[in-house]
């Protein structure tokens, strides 16, 4: 009888649930490979450490949620921006949950796999560089003072509307949207 095979995907699949339902700290190897019934060298075949698997599913996650974000700042639409947050949170209600409640730090503690530090680094400052250049045409340059305004529009207020809910477990709803929208344009409409 062949053994089952075990792909990349199927180990991050199993990481995800298993941090879905206990959080990024109950991800170990016993924990994937028990919830998979896949042996121990199957796992480290693909993955070197628990750390490279979490922080491949940390990257996928924030990529996923990144894309919409950095469309609409492409777009020059920030508020379309800073309404994503609520919205991708509904459409993917456990990825937001592990994104937005937890902080990178709670995937991999200490320093970053050789092999996902550039992706994480790419990350930072695409999305930096979103901000700084949302802040630059919305309120005419990157000064701290605009870079701080921009930050808190269009990441701190949305994060800030969606976390009691996602707490909670339940979809942010409409309301989170206004007081995104209403907060928006009290700090960057004028």
């Amino acid at each position: 009888m062949a053994r089952p095979r075990f792909a990349s995907t199927d180990f991050l699949a199993a990481a995800r649930a298993l941090a879905r339902q206990h959080g990024p700290a109950a991800v170990t190897v016993g924990s994937v490979i028990g919830h998979m019934g896949a042996p121990a060298g199957s796992f480290y075949y693909r993955y070197a450490s628990r750390d490279l698997l979490l922080g491949e599913l940390w990257l996928e996650i924030v990529l996923a949620f990144q894309k919409g974000f950095l469309a609409a700042i492409e777009a020059g639409d920030g508020l379309a921006a800073a309404l994503h947050t609520p919205a991708w949170a509904r459409e993917n209600l456990e990825d937001a949950r592990l994104l937005l409640l937890h902080r990178r730090r709670d995937f991999i503690h200490g320093d970053w796999p050789e092999a996902l530090r550039n992706g994480v680094v790419r990350q930072e400052e695409t999305m930096k560089t979103a901000v700084t250049r949302f802040a630059q045409a919305t309120l005419g340059d990157a000064a701290p003072d605009n870079l701080n305004r921009a930050r808190f529009a269009l990441v701190e207020v949305p994060l800030g509307a969606v976390r009691m809910y996602l707490e909670r477990r339940e979809p942010p709803p409409p309301l989170a949207d206004e007081l995104i929208r209403a907060a928006y344009n009290a700090v960057i409409a004028p």
